[in-house]
């Protein structure tokens, strides 16, 4: 099939273990930001439950100091710099906790959705995503509008949230003026996990959605015309012509040796015409009796020419040919359930070779009187 007539085909066939691998490979997985956000949203609720207590009192205790003596600071460019540097130092050391939270439920995130992967793809730069026309395009895509939909959606969700939780809360706010400070980050904290458990638990919904609709899209990228499906089969199994013939040549080469086998044979065991069962058979070296030629139709009157043309015993039993040709692979003994009947062909074949063996020991012609 040509290329334009490739390109006309419709993409409706799923994507084969082998695309989806490729596309692994290339870092291209189906992934939801909604679901890293959700993660990281999660991180700053557990900070703020389980080590806000402890750790903002400490904030608070590390930049009063410095605002107890602001007096005392100098101004000048050095003391200016050296006094930024020792601030958000301090605050670091502080925060590295939450920070370090988070760091992992983001990368958590990650491997829940997509494993373990390391490609660099993704990040490495390409000539065909820098320009105007391609950087609209993307702009204006209907994964942009989504985005942007998605985005005002969740914006208005969580806006409506804040609304509710603030306005029951109103009356008590006014109530913080004249209080200490301890007691209104209390009551601050207290507002804020009130406000983002319901948050988390909408956000959280439409986390799922979102993964569901990103392995969706990413499914329906892949998509594959039946021309491509067939290609692909082609590259990874090789051409099914190509196939046919080697799996013809074998055949042939195995026929050969097994025509080659025939003359070897003890008894040839037909149906008389349609099946033709070549037998040998060494009562030292075999436990049983062995098939070594087996044939059907054509191959079945060739067996029993080249067993006529080296005066090998034929005998017609049509059960037994049929039974042997189909239970008996090539070079396998007789199975046990066929023991009988093959032993009384081979006892009969034995004793009619005997019968026509020379005496080792003849007998000397009686002397005339």
């Amino acid at each position: 099939m040509s290329d334009g007539q490739d390109s006309g085909q419709e993409k409706t066939e799923d994507p084969t273990q082998k695309k989806l691998q490729d596309a692994r490979k290339r870092g291209d997985v189906p992934s939801s930001q909604e679901v890293k956000s959700w993660f990281v949203l999660l991180s700053g609720f557990l900070f703020l439950l389980a080590l806000a207590p402890i750790t903002l009192p400490n904030l608070i205790e590390y930049l009063g100091n410095y605002l107890t003596n602001v007096s005392k600071i100098s101004i000048d460019m050095d003391s200016v710099t050296t006094l930024l540097i020792d601030v958000f130092g301090g605050m670091l050391i502080i925060l590295l906790v939450p920070f370090l939270l988070m760091l992992i439920f983001a990368v958590a995130s990650s491997v829940i959705q997509t494993g373990f992967l390391l490609s660099f793809e993704p990040v490495t730069p390409k000539l065909s995503k820098i320009g105007l026309i391609s950087g609209f395009k993307r702009l204006f895509s209907g994964r942009s509008l989504l985005e942007f939909v998605k985005g005002i959606l969740k914006i208005l969700l969580i806006g409506t949230i804040m609304y509710v939780v603030a306005s029951g809360s109103l009356t008590n706010i006014q109530g913080l003026v004249g209080i200490a400070a301890a007691d209104i980050l209390a009551r601050i904290w207290q507002l804020v996990i009130l406000f983002m458990i319901p948050v988390l638990f909408i956000m959280g919904v439409v986390a799922v959605a979102d993964y569901f609709y990103q392995v969706f899209a990413y499914r329906k990228k892949l998509r594959m015309t039946r021309q491509e499906i067939k290609d692909e089969m082609k590259q990874t199994e090789g051409d099914p012509m190509v196939k046919a013939r080697l799996r013809q040549l074998r055949m042939e080469k195995s026929r050969q040796r097994m025509m080659a086998a025939v003359p070897d044979a003890d008894v040839v065991v037909t149906n008389p015409t349609h099946f033709a069962v070549a037998m040998q058979y060494d009562p030292i070296l075999m436990p049983a009796p062995k098939v070594i030629a087996k044939g059907i139709d054509a191959v079945a009157l060739r067996i029993r020419a080249v067993a006529e043309e080296h005066e090998i015993i034929i005998i017609e039993n049509p059960p037994l040919a049929r039974a042997l040709y189909e239970v008996v692979e090539i070079d396998e003994c007789i199975p046990a359930e066929h023991y009988k009947a093959v032993a009384e062909i081979i006892s009969y074949v034995f004793k009619v070779k005997r019968r026509h063996m020379p005496s080792d020991n003849p007998q000397p012609s009686p002397s005339p009187n």
